[in-house]
């Protein structure tokens, strides 16, 4: 059964599903409001007036809404400065936020690899955000979900149980039912789900290895996340495998295959980087004089297993590189044929 509907919090789009609380994809419906000020009000201006009976919106968000025109006083639009008597009508119509909107049905193409009863395998394309968040409220996965399949706004985050980052391509699976959520859900708490990703990183990487570092917030740039040893970093755990090596413009690169075992925000981004190996492209941890060789971090969820939520039954599926990736390795001399 759906929950109550309720207004949704913001979601940083770099933020982990594991850290977000449950959300409705329910956008709140928003009634006019309507407000008699006393003689305690008297002298006070119309904005600070409303902020203290309205505790409830910023009074900057306040100041909007009368700017907008979407605040009358005695019938009147008046500016926020204007100084109350006390005996006002006030009729305030309040407008919902980009964010009270964000869990909405999008049209949106989705590249769908497999789709049954239970689940839906996505080929997501780079610069496709997952979920909504600052910056991005609209356009997402969960928007294009929505749409494509109305009752999985049932699921809890529109049946979302892991994510990419917008500039990483690749596979991601979607719970279509509670049932599969939760099943999913265990799985990737039990680290059984087999991801592998290709990464395109400067310099010769050794032939294999594992990074076994905890992940947290960056402790001076909340934008990124970095290899930290306290308390408040989880732990990560990559293995990386040299399959091909190759030169761009007389700079050495390797192509790396990684596979996860736990899946923290830029996990794959941070770990390499830590070891000395960053990802082609990636302005946030590569090397930014080097970054114009390519338009987004090199990076693509190629292979995806699970045992499926509902058969039991041991599942696994590829999407091929990019066009733009496949370019990228072809400028850096790297065959793909021997990529498995």
């Amino acid at each position: 059964m759906m929950a109550a509907a309720r207004k949704p919090a913001p979601i940083p789009v770099d933020l982990e599903l594991d850290e977000l609380d449950e959300l409705s994809t329910d956008a709140p419906d928003i009634d006019p409001l309507h407000l008699k000020l006393t003689a305690e009000d008297c002298g006070e201006r119309l904005d600070k007036a409303l902020a203290k009976h309205l505790p409830q919106y910023s009074r900057s968000r306040l100041q909007q809404w009368i700017e907008s025109g979407y605040i009358a006083v005695n019938g009147k639009a008046v500016p926020a400065k204007a100084t109350m008597l006390g005996d006002e009508d006030i009729l305030i119509q309040p407008q919902a936020t980009p964010q009270d909107t964000a869990f909405t049905a999008e049209p949106i193409d989705l590249a769908i690899v497999h789709e049954d009863d239970h689940i839906i395998i996505i080929n997501k394309p780079a610069d496709l955000v997952v979920h909504p968040g600052a910056g991005n409220w609209s356009g997402t996965l969960l928007n294009g979900l929505l749409h494509h399949h109305p009752p999985i706004a049932s699921v809890p985050r529109a049946g979302i149980v892991h994510r990419l980052d917008k500039d990483t391509s690749g596979l991601l699976v979607v719970a279509k039912t509670l049932q599969a959520h939760t099943s999913l859900v265990r799985q990737l708490q039990e680290r059984t789900v087999h991801r592998e990703y290709l990464a395109l990183v400067w310099g010769v990487a050794r032939l294999r290895g594992r990074v076994d570092a905890a992940i947290g917030r960056h402790p001076r740039d909340r934008l990124r996340m970095a290899v930290l040893n306290n308390d408040s970093a989880k732990p990560a755990v990559t293995h990386f495998e040299r399959i091909a090596d190759g030169t761009i413009d007389h700079h050495r690169v390797s192509l790396i295959r990684c596979e996860l075992e736990t899946g923290r925000t830029h996990q794959i981004r941070v770990h390499l980087q830590s070891i000395g190996f960053p990802l082609v492209g990636d302005t946030t941890y590569g090397k930014q004089h080097l970054a114009h060789y390519f338009h987004r971090q090199a990076l693509h969820a190629f292979r995806l297993g699970l045992t499926h939520p509902h058969t039991g039954e041991e599942c696994e599926w590829e999407a091929p590189l990019p066009a733009d990736f496949a370019a990228l390795l072809e400028q850096a001399g790297i065959d793909q044929a021997g990529i498995e």
